[in-house]
């Protein structure tokens, strides 16, 4: 049979849900000043990347990763303040231990709720997992809707509520005493998605003793080791037990256990870098909001959300402008009616955040 009257498959046995949407969209950067994910722009000292690789040349990597890192674990905790007996379960990225979380409470008709829009994965994932996703939309200015939050909790009594602190895309912190008001009528769980901390600096983890339906949900992504994707989620340890049930066995490669516990000894040098990118955010904020035609949000993240005065059609063509000028950032007007004509930067290096911003009033100017 010819290549061209081979029959195609019949996707027929995937899930129509499943069909429908299309894959989480990465974009090529190749080329590119790249200001679209999040990322730390902090490459690693040479002297310390030298002894990096030495440490991972030391790794056996014939063998599988330990079933329970408990020396890992334990200096992890030591290292954040993990309140005395609380208890961590490591993911390969936070992505996956948002979906061991809604797996494990996935009932037929469960609810998952997330003030929205906000980060999509508690979306994707609680579809993918059989899951009714309920997005309560934030206020005009991105704060928390307390009064449509209560209503929608008593009405789905949704299983999980995420909430990111500070939330992406918007990069504000929500109101505490909102927040508690969630924990005080979630029925199920909350957790408290804390990605940017570094930036933030504002953390719920103390109140894990006493909120026993609290998580609080880490990376090291954000404080500039998003290659290694290691995530971690902290709670009671009677919810960590059964989480741990649904974790893929050895979900956490001897590599990347290695570097974490190697960066666990230079904590110094990621809170260097942390308070280099918020000096570079308030430096690019300022010169944000001296752009005509541009409303710069206030971030507690390491990004920062900006509008068009031109609305959502201003933003694809300063977007595709952007790019053809070498710089990718994500675009955002397209996601929820409150984003519209919004676009996202991370905050880069001075001379990334210079040449963004070049770019940016050359966009604007040409659709003038």
């Amino acid at each position: 049979m010819s290549e061209s009257a081979r029959p195609g498959p019949d996707l027929s046995v995937i899930r129509d849900d499943v069909r429908a949407v299309a894959a989480y969209a990465v974009p090529d950067s190749t080329g590119l000043t790249k200001l679209d994910a999040m990322e730390n722009p902090f490459a690693l000292p040479p002297e310390v990347a030298r002894e990096l690789g030495e440490r991972l040349g030391q790794v056996l990597l014939n063998r599988y990763p330990p079933a329970e890192p408990r020396d890992f674990k334990d200096r992890l905790a030591r290292s954040i303040g993990l309140p005395a007996g609380m208890a961590l379960l490591l993911g390969n990225g936070s992505d996956e231990l948002i979906h061991l979380v809604i797996q494990a409470c996935a009932r037929p008709g469960a609810a998952v709720l997330s003030p929205w829009p906000s980060f999509e994965m508690y979306d994707l994932s609680s579809r993918f997992d059989g899951c009714r996703f309920v997005g309560v939309p934030l206020a005009a200015d991105f704060s928390l809707p307390r009064r449509a939050l209560l209503e929608a909790i008593a009405e789905h009594r949704p299983a999980v509520v995420f909430v990111s602190w500070p939330n992406n895309p918007t990069g504000n912190l929500f109101d505490r005493a909102a927040v508690e008001a969630v924990l005080d009528a979630a029925p199920g769980l909350v957790v408290l998605d804390e990605a940017y901390l570094p930036f933030a600096r504002d953390t719920w983890l103390p109140q894990l003793a006493r909120r026993p339906n609290l998580l609080v949900l880490r990376t090291f992504s954000k404080m500039g080791l998003a290659g290694i994707r290691l995530g971690y989620l902290c709670g009671d340890p009677a919810w960590i037990a059964e989480f741990n049930k649904v974790r893929p066995p050895y979900n956490v490669n001897v590599l990347t256990l290695a570097a974490a516990d190697f960066m666990l000894d230079r904590p110094a040098l990621l809170e260097e870098q942390a308070a280099r990118l918020l000096a570079e955010r308030a430096r690019l904020l300022a010169r944000l909001r001296g752009i005509a035609g541009v409303t710069a949000f206030d971030s507690a993240a390491n990004f920062i959300l900006l509008r068009l005065a031109g609305g959502t059609q201003a933003a694809d063509r300063v977007f595709a402008g952007l790019k053809a000028r070498g710089i990718l950032i994500k675009n955002r007007a397209h996601a929820h009616p409150l984003l519209a004509g919004c676009l996202r930067v991370t905050v880069g290096l001075p001379a990334e955040n210079d040449a963004f911003l070049t770019a940016l009033q050359a966009s604007l100017q040409d659709h003038r």
